[in-house]
């Protein structure tokens, strides 16, 4: 049984900034982490740049985990702020949590992203302008480093860390037992014995986590599911707010039955693409930083927040019954219409074929009706008719809308001040924790948790 100071388990933005950390502070803590999926330059869907409609079902979903976890094949927008992504500052303090993205933003420069545009949302015509229809325009700094530079960035980092930290790809967790004043990570290929233990297993994680805190006592709280679909339209229609701002996140209460509902990861110029979380297929979307890989598209979210209240406990499954529905009417993802579902009539291959705007996508053409709830598709349309008026051509027949994107959020788990639970020496970090829900803020929890091990090293 191999013995460490250390072992991380999930090579996402929390652990790979954790391990960064702990490689730049060079204590002589010896680290392991260990992660189901590949190193950053194997990681490739078999499905990317084919003409092929739905997932193939890899054993190990390459766009969910390895080095970089979810967020090593994302747009790479790293969000500055406290207003949205988590809530690491009331652990922290807001001043803290600050500090700690703007060193994650300056590592990421320093590792390749120095040509990366620092946008920001402070823009008062742009905000003047969406309150007049009740659209309101949250306030961060945005740095877009692109799915092309994300990767050089993250292979960089890998480089930095590999002679300093044990990493162990294609190698899945299975369990964490306490042991003789530590812990034994029981893994699919052996045991690892550590002091102390970080878990950083991100949202595809989040079943996992859940049994781990109930075999030690661990409470959790439920989070919220956000569930929507990606919009795709023409990037001319969005480019007076995007060339501004670039991650528009735009919050809207609807009049017919006072649902939040937002805008999530724009990307301007983009491409729509598959998520496989757990077996069930949703859809994303991302962007380039080379102009050359450039669409003439922008593809967002629109997505409705649900909380819910006793006695049913689980948001997850509920997101999950929905994308599984799509799923099973699509094979994969639904695209529709925006005129076609206001219309109240399926898109099928022809109409779809007629459409003025090109997929970049390869989906399912059918009726979103027929999944998505009422309620929550009944908001999607009144925002999209709200975003009009800001951005007009958004409500185009053309405009085409793909579901379902589904956020599962990971149940809040019990930790202290230092993001350490009530068995010491056993930290969750990460979107996995249910405390962060960003790449900023994920990354941010690592650098943190690394600084206060380090602090008591030998101590």
């Amino acid at each position: 049984m191999e013995k460490y100071d250390v072992t991380v388990i999930g090579a996402g933005a929390g652990g790979v900034f954790m391990a960064y950390e702990f490689a730049k502070l060079n204590k002589g803590i010896k680290v392991c982490i260990i992660d189901r999926g590949s190193p950053i330059t194997e990681r490739k869907c078999p499905i990317d740049g084919k003409k092929i409609k739905a997932c193939v079902h890899c054993k190990t979903c390459a766009i969910m985990h390895g080095f970089g976890g979810a967020g090593g094949m994302s747009d790479g927008k790293y969000n500055i702020t406290n207003s949205f992504g988590g809530d690491l500052f009331t652990y922290t303090g807001k001043a803290e949590a600050t500090e700690l993205m703007e060193y994650v933003d300056k590592v990421n420069l320093a590792m390749g992203g120095a040509d990366a545009k620092l946008y920001s949302t402070v823009s008062t015509d742009l905000k003047a302008e969406a309150l007049k229809y009740d659209l309101h325009l949250l306030d961060a700094k945005v740095r877009h480093l692109g799915t092309d530079r994300n990767r050089e960035i993250l292979k960089n980092i890998y480089e930095f860390v590999k002679d300093k930290v044990d990493i162990r790809f294609r190698e899945e967790a299975k369990s964490i037992k306490s042991s003789d004043g530590g812990f034994v990570i029981t893994t699919d290929k052996g045991e690892y014995f550590c002091k102390q233990a970080v878990v950083a297993a991100g949202r595809s994680g989040s079943k996992w986590i859940s049994e781990m805190c109930a075999e030690f006592g661990i409470v959790t709280r439920s989070n919220r599911v956000d569930i929507g679909v990606r919009v795709e339209l023409p990037a001319a229609v969005f480019e007076h707010i995007t060339s501004k701002v670039y991650e528009s996140k735009i919050v809207f209460r609807t009049k017919k039955y006072g649902d939040s509902v937002r805008t999530f990861c724009m990307n301007p110029y983009g491409e729509v693409v598959h998520e496989n979380t757990n077996g069930i297929i949703t859809v994303n979307g991302h962007s380039y930083a080379d102009p050359a890989l450039h669409t003439e598209n922008t593809n967002f979210a629109l997505l409705v927040s649900n909380t819910f209240s006793e006695p049913f406990k689980d948001s997850n499954l509920y997101g999950e019954s929905i994308a599984r529905l799509a799923n099973m009417l699509g094979g994969g993802v639904l695209v529709q219409r925006f005129g076609d579902l206001v219309a109240g009539r399926r898109t099928n291959e022809h109409r779809l074929s007629q459409c003025f705007l090109t997929p970049t996508m390869q989906a399912t053409p059918g009726d979103l009706s027929l999944v998505i709830p009422k309620r929550q598709l009944d908001d999607i349309i009144e925002m999209i008719y709200a975003l009009d008026k800001i951005a007009p051509g958004t409500a185009n027949n053309d405009t085409l809308l793909y579901g379902v994107e589904v956020k599962f959020y990971n149940s809040r788990v019990e930790v202290n001040e230092y993001l350490e639970t009530k068995v010491k020496g056993l930290y969750v970090i990460g979107d996995g924790s249910g405390v962060t829900h960003s790449l900023s803020q994920a990354s941010a929890s690592g650098v943190y948790v690394a600084r206060k091990i380090a602090e008591n090293y030998n101590k």
